[in-house]
């Protein structure tokens, strides 16, 4: 998934690769991967968080996945299955949002998104 953002910002700037991966790292804290699909419509592939560095690589922790359910008059069914917990918060207490991480996990699923 980061490997295309790496590719756009390394043809602009001369930077080694480990330190682009750092500023990716510190500059982006949700990825939300879009995809198109065989049926034409765009859907919400996964929902990650960047956990930080290591070993010279991003770590992302995914949160919630695009299961396949099956189709219906040529369109895809599906929904997004949560696949995982968030582990940084630190910026959501900072802006002031209390929520349990769990309860906005099921106010999610609530609304068809796990």
């Amino acid at each position: 998934m980061i490997s295309r953002l790496e590719t756009m910002v390394l043809s602009g700037a001369d930077l080694p690769i480990r330190v682009v991966r750092k500023q990716i790292a510190s500059a982006i804290d949700i990825f939300i991967h879009l995809s198109r699909l065989r049926d034409r419509s765009r859907r919400v592939m996964e929902i990650s968080e960047v956990i930080g560095m290591e070993d010279g690589e991003v770590v992302l922790n995914r949160l919630y996945q695009f299961k396949e359910l099956g189709e219906e008059e040529g369109k895809l069914i599906g929904v997004l299955e949560r696949t995982g917990t968030m582990l940084r918060t630190e910026k959501l207490s900072m802006a002031g949002i209390t929520a349990d991480v769990t309860a906005l996990s099921e106010e999610a699923s609530a609304h068809g998104m796990d």
